[in-house]
């Protein structure tokens, strides 16, 4: 029995050992959040970007505000299908941003000047879709998939993404998560 004890409290110090020495320390680098972020998470891709007025847009712009971010394709049956929907929330009195992004010349969508004819033909008042030509940020956010999700806190923190369509109650649930 003694010699029983003895073998799995060796083995449990060697597992013990062995997890703390596959554990990677974290070294402090620029793109780790400091203590005064009120979210949990990364520094979100500052981007800067103009709309399809031509007027120019930085994430910095919105400092101090929460920003919902969508990321979509004009080829995307399900984008489509969501962008009344979005169009509704980003003409709603929220606490947050709502911003459509769009990446002309990148993963078959079509040139700034062809999605700008094409979109200016769509009923859709409230939303701000701003052009990412050739996907530099859609690399920076690590689009995978369209549509995307991506909620920014106040802080400047990427606090959460997600591939797929949101409704308008997910992304008002996840808002009023966030600081």
């Amino acid at each position: 029995m003694l010699k029983r004890v003895g073998y799995i409290l060796a083995m449990g110090s060697l597992l013990i050992a062995l997890t703390a020495c596959s554990a990677k320390p974290m070294a402090p680098t620029s793109d780790t959040v400091s203590s005064t972020n009120m979210n949990k998470g990364e520094a979100a891709p500052a981007f800067s970007l103009s709309n399809l007025a031509g007027e120019s847009f930085k994430l910095a712009d919105f400092q101090g505000k929460k920003v919902y971010v969508k990321y979509w394709a004009s080829w995307c049956s399900i984008c489509l299908a969501g962008l009344e929907e979005l169009n509704t929330l980003a003409g709603e009195d929220t606490d947050f941003t709502v911003i459509t992004i769009v990446a002309p010349g990148y993963k078959g969508e079509k040139s700034s000047s062809e999605f700008t004819e094409w979109f200016n033909r769509q009923p859709y008042e409230h939303l701000n879709v701003l052009l990412d030509e050739d996907g530099v940020w859609a690399k920076e956010f690590q689009v995978r998939a369209y549509p995307s999700s991506y909620y920014i806190g106040s802080d400047g923190v990427l606090v959460k993404s997600l591939p797929g369509h949101a409704s308008n109650d997910q992304i008002k649930q996840t808002m009023k998560e966030m600081m």
